[in-house]
């Protein structure tokens, strides 16, 4: 026995994202968040192609006119940059969010703005204080908006975890202890998350987020590493105790060591330095940040 389907008839389906909203206001930004995608990279210094799993916020705005945004689209044009990343791959992260960023104004008639955000997991091969060679994890950030008018803004950055010793209870520690100024006196440590992100002018070479980690790691009191014998413990805590620092002295560090590394970029750059120590001693984290351009930097 067969069963033979009735065609379906053709339904003018109704589109109720386009009907005019109940109450007139403007949205800064409407779209999906959490879109879970493969993006390949061929950096230019590098053989292979980087193979990254991403994770993606994508928005536009919303007139007063419109009561909701055609937020499949945003998916459907993900889809379609990701299949064209197959056969040619991009050339870094913030490339692929600001290609986006421009089809999304294509795709959305009545949007004047779109964001996309991105952040993916990060590998970098490192040799630990025993010598052994290895992988440890980083969190590598990009950003792109676009204007109708044209406007393109693209940033890059890194999200590392370190280590700080806090300056303040070492002080203290000496003080009751009557030690010498020289020697060093015991303190509390905070796992630190340092973020560093930076906006790439199109007419600059790319601004490498392995660059940018080394920078972050640099402004810790110590580095962190996923495999640590006894022996290299105690010497990763001396070595932290040397180079107390508050959450303020990294952020500071971090800044120092843009303005060497980027003599050449332009003054309008944006640059976001940020630092947040989880407090071992305290139920509450400590913060710093700034947010500023390269050229405001240049004049202090």
């Amino acid at each position: 026995m067969s069963l033979s389907l009735t065609p379906m008839k053709s339904i003018d389906l109704p589109d109720v994202q386009s009907r005019l909203a109940s109450s007139h206001f403007k949205l800064t930004r409407v779209g999906v968040t959490g879109v879970k995608k493969l993006v390949h990279i061929q950096r230019p210094n590098k053989k292979s192609v980087l193979t990254l799993t991403v994770t993606l916020d994508l928005f536009v705005d919303l007139p007063a006119s419109q009561k909701g945004s055609h937020m499949s689209r945003n998916l459907e044009l993900v889809s379609e940059i990701i299949d064209q990343t197959l056969k040619t791959p991009v050339s870094d992260l913030e490339s692929f969010c600001a290609k986006t960023a421009e089809q999304l104004l294509k795709k959305h008639e009545y949007a004047t703005f779109s964001e996309v955000k991105a952040e993916a997991d990060y590998f970098l091969d490192v040799v630990y204080p025993s010598g052994q060679k290895g992988v440890e994890p980083y969190k590598l950030i990009a950003e792109a908006r676009a204007n109708r008018n044209g406007e393109l803004k693209k940033l890059i950055g890194v999200k590392v975890i370190g280590m700080t010793a806090c300056p303040c209870a070492m002080e203290v520690v000496r003080k009751l202890e009557a030690r010498d100024k020289t020697c060093s006196a015991p303190t509390h440590n905070q796992r630190n998350i340092g973020t560093l992100i930076i906006e790439v002018p199109r007419e600059t070479e790319v601004v490498d987020a392995d660059d940018l980690i080394a920078i972050v790691e640099k402004s810790f009191s110590s580095p962190t590493y996923s495999i640590l014998k006894r022996k290299e413990e105690a010497e990763l805590v001396l070595q932290a105790h040397t180079k107390p620092k508050f959450v303020e002295d990294v952020v500071r560090d971090i800044l120092s060591s843009v303005l060497k590394k980027y003599k050449d970029l332009p003054d309008d750059v944006l640059v976001i330095a940020r630092s947040e120590s989880e407090e071992s001693i305290h139920k509450h984290n400590a913060f710093a940040e700034r947010v500023t351009s390269l050229g405001d930097l240049r004049k202090t």
